[in-house]
């Protein structure tokens, strides 16, 4: 079996460490230890860090609960419409819960249908299990949102999978209720699986708007999500997948070769996250909305970038106008002082003249990283000369 090389994670892993300005990011600005204790000390409850503290302390690190204990797995399944905790498999990380639930689903010989572009696993993982992949492009003029007629005419009785990513990353898109609906329509009328990453669900950027599960809409769906976006919380390596009861069950059955139990302190601490996630999310949000707007307000003084302005999430697609290609272009700005962007590339050949930013890692990071990339791109229109 062979897989593709992980295009975005291989340039992370390659220059993130040694970034001066990172926005390359997609996690809203991680937490503390100690602010996730005073958030739930926040709650009103009298004594409640001195009770998880006390929890942790005394906290056996055996495998402990081999699927995740009761409490872990009744809150994740509060957080959708229909779920009870039969149908919530917990994972370490939203990367395992996408693993798990893609080599449950695909077998060769399968056809899925992708949207693209997007994160990668969605369409790497089912080429490696022997899938035939068919990219449905996402495309700058229709705002990234996908075409639902050229998906009705990619998909066939051999489809086993329609794989979509709400919101979307790169590109901060969404897809509303009525069109994850005709996108569900569109998977039941052959009896494929509708496959959504909801990693960045509860990061929307209307106060008036949110996005709905896609497990809420269709009856064939499968959903994954996990800490490390929404919550600021990537060092608890924990995420989930949302599925019908069936499904669980035989995801559970490959679990046990890949994941014995995710770790106690993990499962705890999420716990305690999510149960205070109304308050996390009020604490994220505000950076999130705050920093799109830095954002959007760049993007529009800057001559030679453009964007479908992001709508939910954490990362946003930027456009440019330069003769250089993405890879040279983010090699050009490291080298320059140390600032990170991903090259479009990283999510095929095709986006070679775009950059994906990560944009809510910090406010003062944004703003001291934007000002770089304008004195990058004022040294770029030098080279060019008169335009």
């Amino acid at each position: 079996m062979k897989i593709a090389p992980f295009g975005v994670e291989q340039w992370m892993n390659e220059w993130e460490t040694g970034a001066v300005t990172n926005l390359a990011e997609t996690c809203v600005d991680s937490m503390t230890m100690e602010e996730l204790l005073d958030i739930s000390d926040a709650s009103g409850t009298s004594g409640a860090r001195e009770e998880i503290v006390e929890r942790m302390m005394k906290l056996r690190l055996s495998y402990g609960d081999i699927l995740g204990s009761d409490e872990l797995l009744e809150s994740i399944a509060s957080m959708y419409g229909r779920a009870g905790r039969g149908n919530v498999m917990v994972m370490n990380g939203g990367s395992a819960a996408n693993f798990i639930s893609l080599y449950t689903m695909i077998e060769p010989g399968d056809e899925v249908v992708c949207a693209y572009p997007t994160y990668q696993q969605l369409y790497s993982i089912p080429e490696s299990f022997g899938a035939s992949v068919k990219l449905l492009r996402l495309r700058y003029e229709n705002g990234f949102k996908p075409d639902v007629d050229e998906l009705k005419g990619m998909i066939s009785d051999r489809t086993k999978a329609i794989c979509v990513n709400n919101s979307n990353n790169p590109t901060g898109t969404v897809m509303s209720q009525s069109e994850l609906r005709e996108i569900a329509r569109a998977a039941e009328s052959v009896n494929a699986w509708l496959y959504c990453d909801e990693a960045y669900r509860f990061m929307v950027h209307d106060q008036s708007a949110e996005i709905p599960s896609a497990f809420d809409l269709c009856e064939r769906a499968v959903v994954t999500c996990g800490l490390s976006k929404c919550f600021s919380l990537a060092g608890l390596r924990l995420g989930w997948v949302v599925a019908p009861e069936g499904f669980i069950n035989e995801a559970a059955c490959r679990r046990d070769y890949t994941t014995i139990s995710c770790g106690r302190l993990d499962d705890l601490l999420g716990c305690v996250a999510i149960k205070n996630r109304g308050r996390i999310f009020e604490r994220n949000l505000s950076i999130v909305r705050g920093c799109a707007a830095m954002l959007d307000e760049w993007v529009n003084s800057e001559r030679r970038i453009d964007y479908v302005k992001p709508e939910a999430g954490t990362t946003a697609f930027l456009r440019y106008d330069y003769e250089i290609g993405s890879e040279d272009f983010c090699r050009g700005l490291y080298r320059k002082d140390g600032t990170f962007l991903l090259p479009g590339a990283c999510f095929g050949p095709e986006f070679d003249r775009y950059l994906r930013i990560g944009y809510a890692y910090s406010p003062d990071v944004l703003e001291e990283g934007l000002r770089r990339v304008s004195g990058f791109l004022r040294d770029l229109d030098e080279e060019a000369g008169p335009n």
